[in-house]
């Protein structure tokens, strides 16, 4: 019987390094959650392409918008596990989604994490009518009005919506919470005085603050990102239990094996090594990360209990 086994599981590691070697060998699809021209539509094609040019098989993008993600997601764990459907996803359908709605795939057996790509913080921003221009300053105006402020987002269970829910556990303060569909119009939304901040992308804010239109207090990123590096971080002001970075990764489907996700990540490190790729991702507000797949799987991990806490706290849970 031990033979067996060992005969087994010989065959299976070689049929795995086997098509790895092998891979890829035709075309790739690279699965995104959202529409043309969206970020994580931008991230898959720049990936993609890169991954054309090294590899020499087409990676075409496969754009299945609807549901935060979810269906492109489940279009990647319903694939044959052998490294010919990818998908470029955001937090939600691997971590936040599950806890808010019943899902078709489960993300801790039907998909792969190989990598983050890449990852962009939040900047709070406040209405220049609100007279702050500290957090501090703008956490006693919560606390000595509770209820009586709003914020906008761009949905409900989305990044700009649990890092306001997560600054408002964190300070002790009660915010309102008006979802939009679009980071444009949730900004615009601040500087019509329609609400009085909300938590955005820097590259969303950065214009109006230029202008004079929004205060920005503070950014959501462990450390300053380069493109804001004139806001402090949350933890510089005393609230370290705000971090909430948007991120885009890539998946792959539960099961492939090792070899074809190891030589995946390879390929992919390499690329955002490249500096060209970097530039790009900076003029996108962005930072490459790359981690490798098992300590993407301990990030996921970690943010899975964080945000837990605050979609318990939101009555966000299912």
């Amino acid at each position: 019987m031990k033979k067996l086994i060992a005969l087994t599981l010989a065959a299976t590691l070689g049929s795995g390094a086997a098509l790895a070697d092998d891979w890829p060998s035709r075309t790739v699809t690279v699965t995104v959650g959202f529409g043309p021209g969206s970020t994580p539509d931008l991230m898959a094609r720049l990936i993609a392409e890169n991954l054309q040019e090294r590899l020499g098989q087409p990676f075409v993008v496969d754009n299945r918008p609807g549901a935060g993600g979810n269906i492109a997601l489940d279009a990647v764990a319903q694939a044959d596990p052998d490294g010919y459907t990818l998908g470029v996803t955001i937090p939600g359908p691997l971590i936040v989604n599950p806890m808010r709605m019943e899902l078709m795939y489960d993300p801790s057996t039907d998909i792969r994490p190989v990598t983050i790509l890449g990852t962009q913080p939040s900047v709070l921003m406040v209405s220049t009518e609100l007279g702050v221009s500290t957090l501090p300053e703008l956490i006693a105006l919560l606390q000595e009005n509770p209820g009586e402020f709003n914020y906008s987002s761009i949905g409900v269970g989305s990044i700009s919506h649990l890092a306001m829910e997560m600054i408002a556990l964190e300070s002790g303060t009660e915010i309102e919470h008006i979802p939009y569909t679009s980071s444009p119009e949730a900004v615009q939304a601040v500087v019509n005085g329609e609400v009085q901040m909300a938590a955005m992308p820097p590259l969303a804010v950065l214009p109006q603050a230029e202008e004079g239109n929004v205060v920005m207090i503070a950014q959501t990123a462990a450390e300053r990102m380069p493109v804001v590096a004139d806001v402090p971080t949350f933890a510089e002001e005393g609230l370290t239990g705000v971090q909430a970075e948007a991120w885009m990764a890539l998946a792959a489907t539960g099961g492939t094996p090792d070899a074809v996700i190891e030589r995946l990540y390879a390929e992919v490190r390499a690329i955002l090594d490249m500096p060209e790729v970097q530039e790009r991702l900076a003029g996108w507000g962005m930072a490459p990360v790359g981690m490798p797949p098992a300590e993407f799987e301990a990030r996921i991990a970690e943010e899975t209990t964080r945000w837990q806490a605050v979609v318990d706290a939101a009555g966000l849970a299912r």
